[in-house]
This record gives structure tokens, sequence and C-alpha cells, in this order.
């Protein structure tokens, strides 16, 4: 999957690799050519006092030091900004994927996951890309180059290599195999603390409200120590390589003095050639550091892998098209014929048999108990999810037959709740007509009840609204949400219980200001309160995802004991008379 992911999306970035690599090659050369100049300088030049060799060897070796240290710089340039750019395109792609899921695939992976996997397990893959191509890049070419090298300046001591290369990778080795387990716990770790607090934080009314902070804090305490607990076990081992590396950095040094000492008595090799080969031998152990470094990323980054090619993978349940039609029916024609919906794997379906046709010019309300699949079939009207079978048709064409660019167009949703986005009560009422003047907003709002309060705010339209709407009330966001939808002038108005926040006398006057603004669209209203749906041209009664009753208020009370027992339960008998 890491591999993938690296091959897939560095891939337009293939011109910027390949001066990346040029520049890495030319900057490890300078470096191993280095250690050469020091060991003329002693050799030729110190130990005989010939000033000119110093000078001059010396002169080459800040030449060859400038230019190391512009192509090094060049090369983390290069290689930052392609780093940046596959995060980028990595989190786009995870984005567009993301939105274009139904309901069912972001219900399957939930929303923590998923920001996760779109924030930490990227930054994860762009993090071994930076050091992959800062570090990595350089690490072989030097290990090979300062092997030669060292071959080259005495062939007996490079037997030290066979000693500490395979002892500082294996004791690497070793500690990174002990970190795999512990970083593939870490990153469910992150999704269940950040769901977690994400609750908390939604949901923070609710718990003051039953006094659940002492509960909530323990539960939040619980999902902290656990991701504590499994990042101390991987800090110890990490906290444990420093001083591996430098014992056998220092060991190595120790036995390179050693028997240098002894053969540069003998006259085997000359001080210069041994101080060259102890650089050699310390660029090739720092070269093996930077690849076992390297290392501890790969596991962490390869587990992140997974985690988003699994997201990358996963196809919305809800295709578009191949080749879409375009609506040939009268506009706003609503058709559900044997419509049935149930969740993989499940034994009974949510919704099934469901027939009925809503016309343009009239209000079809559904109503129903909780948990009867009222708000799945809103669900279906609108194709935010697909039918498992019969069909769904609109204005004469198949919903799964339109584009659904085209399908949204002509439906105007209000959900169960509302929800606005950070900016302002402007911005949100253009979310479905960008281009909607100030008066079009103005006199959505007075249809919807809410220019009252929108006129007592210091920046009116323009004035701010939070993240969520958190900072209007509950009945002021809802009423938001209905301007909104009126804006947008659509074909279909699907209310989806939508009017509950309301009190009885704003609901009348929203339902009378609306009747006008509907009267050529068709208007599906799911509600709870009878009162506020009796009007309506057609009633269908949902009960255990089955249609038990269809009709107007007065036939459905003579034929409908479901209905009957819903109208009952909030109305006297003469009210509902």
């Amino acid at each position: 999957m890491l591999i993938r992911l690296l091959r897939t999306y560095l891939r337009p970035y293939r011109r910027e690799l390949a001066l990346v690599v040029a520049l890495q090659l030319v900057a490890t050369i300078a470096t191993l050519y280095l250690p050469n100049l020091n060991a003329r300088i002693i050799d030729h030049g110190v130990a005989t006092g010939d000033t000119g060799a110093i000078l001059s060897n010396g002169a080459l070796m800040l030449a060859i030091t400038g230019l190391q240290i512009v192509c090094t710089l060049a090369a983390v340039y290069v290689g930052a900004r392609v780093a940046m750019r596959y995060g980028l395109d990595l989190r786009a792609a995870v984005f567009h994927q993301v939105s274009g899921f139904s309901a069912r695939e972001v219900a399957r992976f939930g929303a923590p996951s998923l920001i996760t996997r779109n924030t930490n397990d990227v930054q994860q893959l762009q993090m071994l890309v930076l050091v992959g191509f800062t570090m990595l890049l350089a690490a072989p070419i030097m290990s090979v180059g300062g092997i030669v090298m060292a071959l080259r300046d005495d062939l007996s001591l490079s037997r030290l290599l066979l000693v500490s290369v395979p002892v500082l990778a294996g004791s690497i080795g070793f500690l990174i195999s002990r970190m795999v387990p512990q970083f593939r716990a870490m990153q469910p770790l992150i999704d269940t603390l950040n769901r977690v607090v994400r609750e908390q934080i939604a949901g923070i009314r609710v718990v003051r409200a039953f006094v659940r902070e002492p509960a909530e804090a323990e539960r939040f305490a619980a999902a902290n120590q656990d991701l504590t607990r499994t990042a101390l076990r991987v800090g110890r081992l990490q906290a444990l390589m420093f001083p591996t590396v430098m014992l056998v950095f220092n060991a190595s040094s120790v036995a390179v003095l050693w028997f240098g000492a002894h053969r540069a008595a003998d006259g085997a090799i000359e001080i210069g050639a041994l101080t060259a080969f102890l650089a050699y031998l310390m660029q090739i152990l720092v070269s093996v550091m930077m690849v076992t470094f390297l290392a501890v990323m790969i596991p962490r980054a390869a587990v992140c892998a997974e985690r988003i090619t699994e997201v990358l993978a996963t196809s919305s349940s809800v295709v578009p098209p191949a080749a879409p039609v375009a609506p040939a029916g009268p506009a706003g024609l609503v058709e559900v014929v044997g419509a049935e919906f149930r969740y993989p794997g499940a034994r009974a379906a949510i919704l099934s048999d469901i027939t009925f046709t809503a016309k343009p010019g009239e209000v079809t309300a559904i109503v129903g108990s909780t948990g009867a699949g009222k708000s799945t079939l809103v669900s279906l009207l609108a194709r935010l999810i697909d039918t498992t079978a019969g069909s769904i048709r609109i204005a004469g064409a198949d919903v799964r037959a339109l584009d659904p660019e085209v399908l949204w167009a002509r439906i105007g949703l209000v959900p169960q709740q509302p929800y606005l986005f950070t900016g302002t009560v402007a911005s949100n009422l253009r979310f479905g007509k960008p281009d909607a003047t100030d008066a079009e907003l103005w006199a959505a709002l007075a249809i919807a009840q809410a220019q009252d309060f929108v006129e007592a705010m210091p920046q009116k339209l323009e004035a701010p609204i939070a993240q969520g709407g958190t900072n209007v009330s509950g009945g002021q966001r809802q009423r938001l949400a209905i301007a909104r939808a009126i804006v947008r002038d659509p074909d279909i108005y699907l209310f989806d219980d939508s009017f509950s926040a309301l009190d009885l006398a704003t609901d009348a006057r929203l339902r009378a200001a609306l009747k006008p603004r509907t009267a050529r669209a068709t208007v599906i209203v799911v509600a709870q309160r009878v009162s506020s749906i009796r009007d309506a041209d057609q009633i269908i009664v949902l009960d255990g995802g089955a249609i038990v009753g269809r009709g107007t208020h007065a036939e459905l009370l003579a034929s409908c004991p479901t209905y009957g027992e819903i109208v009952t339960s909030q109305m006297t008998a003469a009210e509902a008379a």
C-alpha cells in the first residue's frame, strides 16, 4: 500500500525528484572527497611543513565545502517542496473521495476516523517523503562511496566494517521490530481519542444537563491513557536508539585508533590516511544510522498508508450514471415504486414496498412513530443513499439515471438536524444559490419568519455565524435552514421534521407564508405534529418501515388505526374532527 501511494502521487514530480537525486549525488561525492583532502594536508603539508600544500588543499576544501552546502540546501528545498505538494495532493484525493461518499460509507468509517486519516495519517506519509528525499537518498551513496574510499586507504583496517556495520544495523533493527506492533496500535487509539473529544464537545450541553462531567472525564482519561501508554512504549524504544548508535560509533572509533596506531607505528599507514579512514568509517555508520532512523518511520507510515488506501479504495454506494438521462416528465413529479432499503447484512429492511406519488402543487406529509423510517425515506428521495429494491423517479426519470448535480439542483432539503457553516448569514443563505441578491435573501428570511431576528443583529446579513450555527438558537438555526432552501427555489422541497423547534404560532405563520412560494413545487414534509399537516393534500403513514395508511386527514381518521393513535395522542376528539 505504501509503495503504491508513493508511486501514484509522486509520479507528477519526476523531474523534481531527478533534480534532488542529482543534487544529493553531487553533495555526497563532495562529502566523500573532503577526508581525502584533509589527509593530504596532514601528510603532505603538516608533516613536511609545506605551507603551499596546506593553502592549496585548504582552498580546495573550502570550495568543495561551498559546493556541498549549496547542493544540500537546494536538494532539501526541492525535496521539501515535493513532500509538501505530495501531502497536498494526497489530502485532496482523500477529501474528494470522502465528499462523494453516501451516508452509508460515512457511517462505516466514522467522522473522527476520516478526519484522522486526512490529517495525521497523511502527515506521516508526508514526513516520510520529506525525510526520505533529504536523508535516504544520500545514505546509500555515502555508504557505498565510504566503503570504496576506506578500502582504498587501508584494506586491513576495512575488516572492522564487517563488525561495526552489522552490529549497528542489527541492534537498531531489533529495536525497530519491537516498535512495529506499537505503531500499528497507535493510529486506532488516535481515532478513539478524537471520537471521544468530538462527542464531548458536540454534546457538552447534554453532559452538563445530566451532570456527567466526572464520567466523561474518566472516559477521556481512559482513552488518553491508552494512547499515552502506547506512545511511551514507543518512546522508550526510541530513547534506546541514540545510546546504541553512540556506543557503536565510539567503540568503532576506539578500534580504528587502536589497530591503526599499531599500523602507523609500523609504517604501514600514514597519519593522514588513518584520519581519513576514521572519517570514512563515521560516514558509513552515519549512513547506516540514517537508513535505520528512516526505517523507524516506515512501519507507522505503512499503517497510515493502509488506512488511507482503505478510504481511497472505497467506492460510494451512490454511483453517478455512466450515461445520464435528461428528465422528461413534469418538473417536481416524484414517483416511488416498491422502494426498499436495507443495510448490508441486515435481516430486516428499514423500508419495504414503499409506493406513492407526490405531484407538483401538492403537499405530501409523512408521519409515523419513531424509527418508522421517515428520515430514511427522505434520504432515498434526495439520493443520499440508494434503494436496495424498487425505484424512485423524479420528473419521469429514475434518480439513478440522473446526473447527481442535476438531481440535487431540483431539490431543496432541510434536514432533521439543520447545519449552518462558518461564515455569515448571507453566505449560508447563498449556499444553494451563490448569485442570489440581497433582496432575494430578505424575501426568503421573511417567509421563514427569520427577518426580525436577522434585522436585530448589528451586521444584519453580514452577521457572523459560528461553526454549526452554535451562536444562534435552535429555532433560529432551523428558520435559517428553511430560508436557505427557499432561496434556492427548487422544484421539490423536502422538510425532514424541520419545524420541530418552532412554537405553534411561528409554525403557523411560516406555513402560511410558505404556501404561495411553493404553489408550483412539490412539497414533502416529515412531521410529528398532526396539527401542522392536517391540511396536506396527501398524508402517508409509516409503521415498521411499511405504508399502513394513505389519504387525507379525514380519510385516515376513518380508515387507519395507526394514524388514529397518533392523532389521539396529540389532540382531543373535537380538535381532530
